[in-house]
């Protein structure tokens, strides 16, 4: 497995955690914002952070 495989499969499984994380404790009327938005920014946000970590981890 490539080092570029490792940390794209590091994102996804930190991508995986954090958006289910936020859907299932996350209420829907607790506020004025969107629940899928949330979670496409959590998404988003968490892939970064596992990407980037594994990379600069090593």
């Amino acid at each position: 497995m490539g080092s570029t495989t490792k940390h794209v499969i590091n994102g996804i499984i930190s991508l995986v955690i954090s958006v289910v994380v936020t859907v299932v404790m996350a209420d829907d009327d607790d506020g004025p914002w969107d629940l899928e938005e949330v979670a496409m920014a959590v998404g988003i946000s968490a892939f970064l952070s596992g990407f980037f970590t594994s990379y600069f981890a090593e």
